[in-house]
């Protein structure tokens, strides 16, 4: 039994490092505080690495790993670890974005009372043997209006604390249903510029992407409320420190809570850790001991998961699949494979555009996760083993190839379909379809023509014009090259037309047999499957 060596580069709770080494298959090592080169010294032993914040898992560290299969970060964000160059190596990169939740929300309502109320500054004057009442007068929570920038996981829970508080909650999510606006009593804005005029405070909980840096700037500084309070829990960088430096000093922004910075830790010399009116504390949004916990051991479930039964979870770079999905979705895979391997082999090797489309009840549900087993088979031919579901895209994209799904019902006698067609430019388009006959995969069409073939072992695909006696000529040539027949199916348009012929072979047909095919005059394709 092969042992999978985990390298666990930042602390988490020794629960999750027990959960990791509670199967015998696993072997999690705990090695903190390496640097980059250290760690590309020694990944080239490992299947999983787990970080939290601290380690940057660097396009240097990906490419030095040999048998990498997963990146695990303890926690949300997941912008110290560079997802493209792991997809790009067929590497999933998980998080977990709900053991940090309750935590991080808490924190950022914290934050949100501190700046309200001064405490921090209010505490200092205190303990310096003072008495200013009057100077840390603060506001009230109640009757105020928050815009909430981000309302996922944690941007919920803090919205349901603040309608507790009796506050006011304006949302700004582009990914946010209006039902679910509804639900969480919220009101949805379209356009963040017509939101924050509106907000007495606003607190960010979204990742940090190029379009959501610097969120809060120069450019919208004149459009927010004078007065208002800012609280970011979320990523460094959704505020631009310099804009909130200038707010703090005009006047415009009347205080700041931050947990998290554009460089981290921020330099001392940094002019905005001067300023009275802004709280800070050291990135702790998951810092307490219920989230530690829940996170290492969230993680380390995952990793095994992954490792020993090909389950994913709350992967960032592929779709989840937990072990009920996995299960169902098991022979809609299998043959979604073997249609992907079939095509590319019968199709130019250089196109341009893969559709896959769905017909009948498989295109009520999410079939992203068929789609990348489609493309990953269609890609292996000409990228090995090195193609899986993860990287499967990027190395379509890479090539120029437009991949797309459509679900459009095909007229038949199939209760459910997939057909996929590759198109090429100047040539025509290439097709198969499946579909299962009770619980077997089934081949029915190729090339828009029907057909009833099994996908296994080695196929013989030709197009031939339907004319009296092929069989005979197909079936003598083959038996002169000592290759047995098994099944065949035929299909044709119309009389006299063009016709398709495939046969299950029970030996590959070598180069001297397909020379000997194609010379027969109304042959007019052969390709060989090997499945």
């Amino acid at each position: 039994m092969e042992t999978l060596k985990v390298l666990v580069a930042d602390p988490i709770a020794q629960r999750g490092v027990d959960e990791l080494a509670s199967h015998p298959q696993i072997e999690p090592v705990v090695r903190t505080g390496l640097s980059e080169e250290e760690i590309i010294a020694i990944i080239p032993e490992f299947s999983g690495l787990i970080v939290r914040s601290q380690t940057k898992v660097t396009a240097a560290i990906i490419e030095a790993s040999t048998q990498l299969k997963a990146v695990g970060r303890a926690g949300v964000g997941v912008d110290n670890v560079d997802a493209e160059a792991a997809t790009r190596r067929g590497i999933v990169v998980m998080n977990t974005p709900g053991g940090n939740t309750i935590s991080t929300a808490e924190h950022a309502f914290s934050l949100l009372v501190s700046t309200a109320r001064r405490i921090p500054q209010a505490t200092a004057s205190v303990r310096a043997g003072k008495w200013e009442r009057k100077k840390f007068q603060g506001v009230e929570l109640n009757r105020k209006t928050i815009a909430i920038l981000g309302m996922g996981r944690i941007g919920s829970e803090l919205s349901r604390r603040a309608i507790a508080f009796g506050m006011r909650v304006l949302a700004y999510d582009p990914y946010l249903s209006e039902n679910r606006a509804h639900t969480l009593q919220v009101e949805l804005f379209e356009n963040l510029d017509d939101l924050l005029p509106l907000a007495d405070f606003i607190s960010m909980h979204m990742p940090l992407t190029e379009e959501t840096r610097h969120m809060i700037s120069e450019k919208n500084l004149a459009l927010l409320k004078k007065g208002v309070r800012i609280v970011n829990c979320a990523r460094g960088g959704l505020i631009s420190e310099e804009a909130l430096l200038k707010g703090l000093e005009s006047g415009a922004i009347a205080g700041a809570a931050l947990d998290v910075f554009e460089t981290e830790p921020p330099d001392p010399s940094n002019p905005l850790l001067q300023s009275e009116n802004l709280v800070l504390t050291p990135h702790l949004g998951a810092s307490t001991a219920e989230a530690q916990e829940s996170v290492g051991i969230e993680i380390a479930e995952a990793m095994k998961a992954l490792l020993l039964e090909g389950e994913i979870r709350n992967a960032v770079n592929v779709p989840n699949l937990d072990a009920k999905t996995l299960a169902t979705l098991a022979p809609y895979l299998e043959l979604g494979e073997m249609l992907g391997g079939f095509l590319s082999q019968i199709s130019p090797q250089r196109i341009d555009s893969l559709i896959i489309n769905y017909s009948g009840q498989m295109n009520q549900g999410n079939t992203s996760a068929i789609g990348r087993a489609i493309l990953k088979s269609y890609l292996r031919k000409s990228g090995g083993s090195d193609v899986n579901e993860v990287n499967a895209p990027a190395m379509a994209s890479a090539r120029g190839m437009r991949v797309q799904e459509t679900r459009v019902n095909v007229p038949g006698d199939f209760t459910e379909l997939i057909e996929v067609t590759a198109g090429a430019h100047g040539q025509d388009p290439v097709s198969i379809a499946g579909t299962f006959f009770g619980s077997q995969p089934r081949i029915v069409m190729i090339n828009g023509r029907h057909v009833e073939a099994r996908p296994q072992g080695t196929l013989l695909v030709l197009e031939n014009q339907d004319k009296p006696g092929m069989i005979g000529h197909i079936g003598r040539t083959l038996g002169d090259h000592g290759i047995n027949i098994a099944t065949m199916a035929l299909s044709r348009h119309e009389v006299g037309g063009k016709a398709l012929t495939v046969l299950n072979l029970d030996s590959a047909p070598d180069e001297a047999a397909i020379k000997d095919l194609m010379a027969i005059e109304a042959i007019l394709a052969a390709k060989v499957v090997t499945m």
